[in-house]
């Protein structure tokens, strides 16, 4: 039988050794922290009001120091991979990847369309996160002269690919005119020979006898 004043497992029942043990001075310190970051967001909220912008929702993120220059993207968005399709939601409550919408793995957000995401790849909270600044790179005198090269070439392609089109849509309408202009010359030819025929018949009667003698049904006179 366990001692008197004892626990169910022979323990006293004062003993809470195997219970976490938290330290209240650092706890404090993180709540007195906390309550200072925020009393600084209401006054920079109360700043940013007067000069009619709208207030932040939370606290100051820090950013990390860009370490290079705007670049441009190299592989495409591919924005409308997903168009007309039925996709399997895996993740409807939560956050991150999973959900329905387009998503930015470095800053863990979704947005639920194009403009949306658009927006927040080109922000600067965006390009801060993957080292980059908001200012350009200034291109070189060479590079502009590339440039320039590589656009003359490309308009005198299009322009080239443009002058084959034409001339090859020419020909077919030429093509399709002439087909017609036959059509209607051996259409009007055969009425010309079916009218002269019927006048034939109509004038001399026996050549529609010796027609019918020689296994002709007639001119197609309408005569009786």
């Amino acid at each position: 039988m366990a001692d008197k004043g004892g626990g169910a497992y022979g323990t006293k029942a004062a003993d809470t050794d195997f219970r976490k043990k938290w330290d209240k001075e650092e706890y404090a310190e993180k709540a007195k922290k906390r309550d200072l970051e925020e009393k600084e967001r209401m006054q920079e909220n109360e700043e940013r009001l007067k000069q009619g912008k709208r207030p932040r929702k939370g606290p100051k993120q820090d950013l990390p120091k860009p370490t290079e220059l705007m670049k441009q993207r190299e592989g495409p968005l591919e924005l409308d991979k997903n168009l007309n399709k039925t996709m399997v939601v895996q993740n409807p409550g939560g956050r991150g990847a999973g959900q329905p919408g387009f998503y930015c793995e470095t800053c863990n957000r979704t947005y639920k369309d194009t403009t949306g995401y658009l927006d927040h790849i080109n922000s600067r909270a965006h390009l801060r996160a993957i080292g980059q600044s908001t200012r350009l790179e200034r291109s070189t005198l060479e590079q502009v002269r590339a440039r320039i090269a590589l656009l003359r070439e490309k308009t005198k392609e299009a322009a080239n690919a443009k002058a084959y089109d034409f001339d090859q849509r020419l020909a077919e309408v030429k093509a399709k005119e002439a087909a017609i202009r036959e059509e209607k010359k051996a259409a009007k030819k055969a009425q010309k020979e079916k009218a002269l025929a019927e006048q034939l018949a109509a004038n001399d009667p026996e050549t529609d006898e010796m027609a019918k003698m020689m296994g002709f049904g007639g001119f197609g006179s309408s005569k009786k």
